[in-house]
């Protein structure tokens, strides 16, 4: 089965063990899955079942190009700063960790809110 062919509960599985596999930190949320630190957000995983992951403005643009993707939207509304992970990423464990490791260390880098 293809991840466009999946149910939500089954691309929550994989938003759940691909933030599993970073020990520092963990999913928040039971209606809303997400990640945070230091006061901000910085992974989402929305009510279509699309994941969206937090940069700085410099880091998003390059993201989005060398991903082929866009900006990430999240019921109804442009989170600024996130890109959308494309679904033909999601197979690809070792990168999206590594992007939600990236992430967290930039909203580390962040005035604590």
């Amino acid at each position: 089965m293809s991840i466009i062919e999946m149910d939500y509960q089954n691309k929550l599985k994989i938003y759940d063990d691909l933030v599993a596999q970073c020990s520092r930190f963990k999913r928040l949320g039971k209606t809303m899955p997400y990640t945070s630190a230091n006061g901000y957000m910085f992974s989402l995983f929305n009510k279509a079942g699309e994941i969206g992951i937090r940069f700085s403005k410099e880091v998003q643009d390059h993201y989005i190009k060398k991903f082929d993707t866009t900006v990430y939207h999240s019921y109804g509304a442009v989170m600024r700063g996130y890109i959308l992970i494309p679904e033909h990423l999601w197979n690809d464990e070792k990168t999206i960790v590594n992007l939600l490791n990236e992430s967290y260390d930039y909203v580390m880098s962040l005035k604590t809110k």
